[in-house]
């Protein structure tokens, strides 16, 4: 994969994401207070869990396309060595399609903080430049620093009287290293932001991220158990009828946008699988 110049802001509309992370549940497919780890167990072995930090919950929608912007204005800056990104919350909120006001600030605080504190934890399930096999504890960003913003520059709030001159900040994030060294090897999947943005399911948002990992492997056709699946996206439904039910309109949402060509359930003696006929990668990334 070529690497934009360090330094230089480009303007892209796609995002390199970490292969191997996008193949391992991370985000709750809802922004519930449910604070009990994620656990999973790969096809090709080892151990995977997701663990809140204290007092905190899991990370959920919200988080999830909040990664997404940080590791596509990560791109933008020319993926810098040190791993830093440093945007507004302004800007940040404006980019992700969210209204501007002061809860919506908090919420991004909140999870840009939830990104730094939740401990993911790899038995040989996480790859780090399509070889070894990570063993340890990390987080998605290593720090997070939000400072307000300085007086002469908050004055110009008063101007408009959706925002409050006392929330906006300036954000420094640093994308933590093994993350860092998997996109720079290359060990990378492609997502069009303006095919990720316009999918309002967040249950169609992740499939889209877990649907071009597969294709990313040369998959044309793709056949999962239901329980697998629902383990590695992940939902918190168990029983079949109640995972078709959260996963069609999903399914309906991708094919309309073109970025999967069918899906369907189909039952073998007692387990329920799903068949998917991915796109072409210039549909998924163009």
């Amino acid at each position: 994969m070529h690497l934009a110049v360090p330094g230089r802001r480009t303007t892209n509309k796609t995002v390199e994401l970490d292969r191997s992370l996008e193949a391992l549940p991370l985000f709750r497919l809802s922004d519930s207070a449910d604070d009990g780890a994620i656990s999973y167990t790969p096809a090709g072995g080892g151990r995977w869990r997701v663990l809140p930090a204290p007092g905190d919950r899991l990370p959920g929608t919200f988080d999830q396309d909040v990664y997404v912007e940080i590791i596509h204005r990560f791109g933008e800056a020319g993926y810098p060595a040190d791993g830093a990104v440093r945007f507004t919350l302004h800007s940040f909120l404006r980019s992700i399609g969210r209204k501007v006001d002061g809860r919506t600030y908090e919420q991004l605080r909140s999870a840009l903080t939830r990104l730094e504190r939740t401990r993911l934890e790899s038995t040989g399930a996480y790859q780090v430049q399509s070889e070894q096999p990570f063993e340890g504890t990390f987080t998605l960003l290593s720090s997070v620093t939000i400072e307000r913003r300085r007086l002469t520059d908050r004055d110009q709030f008063a101007l408009f009287a959706a925002i409050s001159a006392s929330e906006p900040g300036d954000a420094r994030v640093v994308i933590s290293p093994p993350i860092r060294a998997n996109i720079a090897a290359g060990n990378t999947i492609s997502l069009s932001l303006q095919h990720y943005g316009s999918l309002s399911n967040p249950v169609a948002r992740r499939l889209y991220r877990l649907l071009a990992t597969a294709r990313s492997q040369d998959f044309v056709t793709w056949r999962i158990s239901l329980e697998r699946l629902a383990s590695q996206l992940p939902l918190t439904q168990r029983y079949p009828s109640h995972l078709q039910r959260v996963l069609q309109p999903a399914h309906e949402m991708l094919i309309a946008a073109g970025l999967l060509r069918d899906a369907s359930f189909h039952q073998v003696d007692r387990d329920w699988h799903v068949d998917y006929v991915l796109a072409t990668r210039n549909t998924i990334a163009p």
